[in-house]
């Protein structure tokens, strides 16, 4: 028999034709021209007016199609973060998809008392010591806005825990410029020095407007400062349907779309070439509870059209996944996780955020981080290729089985069961004896002993005693010279 080398393809969820690319990316460009964004930085504001944008009422600025035209052209279709140590491992492009947890969450629960409680520095340092245990966790967010720390400084405390309790690539949240710009002094420490970390970054800075079409001074100015300092940015509308945003897919879609659009705009007329990931958030706001559903399939079906949005805008994209609006990690928090883990990845979003979120983003979980690594694990497994070639096609050993009756004998079987098989880490596959003899653990008792036993004997590579002591004089500098 001629052999056969052939691999399939790889499963994917589109939902946007071109036609429907077509429509959106008008309709924004219309609300662009002509409902136009307020933009509250003075300095931003008059150069898109010397860039050939109409100012309004002083404030409201009308941005052409020639303005995004130009920007969709500079910026690059690729986006590659490092990790700490300078290793290239995050390519932010068509067809490859990464997952990290979220940012900024109010409570967490308790991995030693399973209480829910509000979230301390500590904990933003614990968790990124999880996320840099767990093998499909590939960045991390601070999960956490610590309330022992200076409310002032709280972006600062959370940025110097997840650099010190990780060598993965981080994205960071922040209040201001200024914050921007020690969290940058910081990341030049790790890295060696602030060439290294232009040209290796293992950060990227998440940046919101307020929508409707509200681009605040302290989001413009971050924007840019990113730009000059060559950090990678996502400038990510919370359109969320229904509230500050249509309650119709085709309208919050447009509107997110163009409040993306505009900050594109800004960001590459102050850096044309500077990395900019493209993205929105469009959960659904529950006209039943008042809550923002991380859960809903609307959320999961706005993604997915983000991502061919971006596919047809050559960027790199932003996604969301790995959540729940249960209060515990249980059978609700697994289902919501696992539909939106598989069509994150079947839509082939780049970079996928709030992994471990429950309650619809307002607590965090160890246990849930851990539930969903493996729901990732399965995930990939899932999509891998199946290889068609003489080993995998096994005729002889189909041969064989025709005079033993079965292949658990055969030596085919030996050779290739580790390979052909998906073993999952955390699912209970024993029989029901071996499961009780060994106390009966549901999956949740599994989860939280993995989380205290990772806590008990992972030590991440640590930083230099130098680079502590900087990071640690630049929080209480901020200290110092707050009034």
């Amino acid at each position: 028999m001629k052999e056969v080398e052939l691999t399939t393809t790889r499963p994917t969820l589109t939902i946007l034709d071109a036609e429907h690319i077509k429509t959106i990316h008008q309709a924004s460009l219309d609300i662009l021209a002509h409902h136009g964004v307020r933009v509250l930085d003075d300095e931003t504001r008059m150069m898109l007016g010397r860039e050939g944008a109409f100012i309004h009422d002083d404030e409201w600025v009308m941005i052409p199609p020639h303005l995004v035209k130009r920007a969709l052209s500079t910026a690059p279709e690729t986006i590659v973060l490092s990790n700490q140590k300078g290793e290239r491992v995050m390519f932010l492009e068509q067809g490859k998809t990464y997952f990290g947890t979220g940012s900024d969450t109010i409570f967490t629960i308790d991995v030693e008392t399973g209480e829910r409680r509000e979230a301390l520095r500590a904990d933003v340092g614990r968790i990124a010591k999880l996320c840099d245990a767990l093998p499909n966790i590939d960045f991390l967010m601070s999960m956490g806005n610590p309330h022992d720390v200076p409310t002032e400084d709280v972006y600062l405390y959370e940025f110097a825990e997840m650099v010190l309790n990780s060598n993965k690539p981080i994205v960071f949240t922040a209040d201001n410029a200024k914050d921007v710009d020690d969290i940058f002094e910081m990341v030049s420490y790790v890295a060696g020095g602030e060439d290294r970390v232009k040209e290796k970054p293992f950060l990227l800075h998440y940046v919101e407007p307020i929508s409707p079409l509200l681009f605040p001074s302290s989001s413009v100015q971050k924007l840019v400062q990113c730009a000059k300092h060559g950090i990678p940015v996502g400038f990510i509308p919370a359109a969320n349907a229904g509230a500050s945003a249509p309650i119709t897919h085709a309208g919050a879609i447009a509107l997110a779309n163009a409040e993306c659009l505009g900050g594109l705009v800004i960001h590459q007329l102050i850096k044309p070439g500077a990395p900019f990931l493209y993205g929105f958030n469009i959960a659904m706001l529950d006209m039943k509870t008042a809550t923002v559903s991380y859960g809903a399939p609307e959320f999961r079906l706005t993604d997915a059209t983000l991502a061919d949005m971006a596919h047809y805008y050559q960027l790199p994209s932003w996604g969301s996944s790995g959540c729940s609006d249960s209060k515990v990690v249980d059978a609700q928090a697994g289902l919501e996780a696992m539909f939106s883990i598989y069509n994150a990845i079947l839509s082939r979003n780049n970079l996928v955020h709030d992994v471990g979120y429950i309650e619809s983003g307002l607590t965090s979980s160890m246990e849930m981080i851990i539930l969903v690594d493996e729901i990732i694990d399965m995930c990939h497994r899932f999509i891998r290729p199946i290889p068609i070639n003489e080993k995998t096609l096994a005729m002889e050993c189909i041969g064989r089985a025709k005079m033993t009756r079965g292949f658990v004998g055969d030596d085919h079987t030996y050779e290739n069961w580790r390979e052909a098989q998906y073993q999952p880490k955390r699912l209970d596959r024993r029989h029901y004896e071996t499961w009780a003899s060994n106390g009966k653990k549901d999956l949740y008792d599994r989860l939280n002993e993995e989380a205290k036993e990772i806590m008990a004997t992972y030590s991440p590579e640590p930083k230099p005693p130098e680079v502590v002591e900087k990071i640690e004089a630049i929080l209480e500098r901020r200290k110092n010279n707050r009034p």
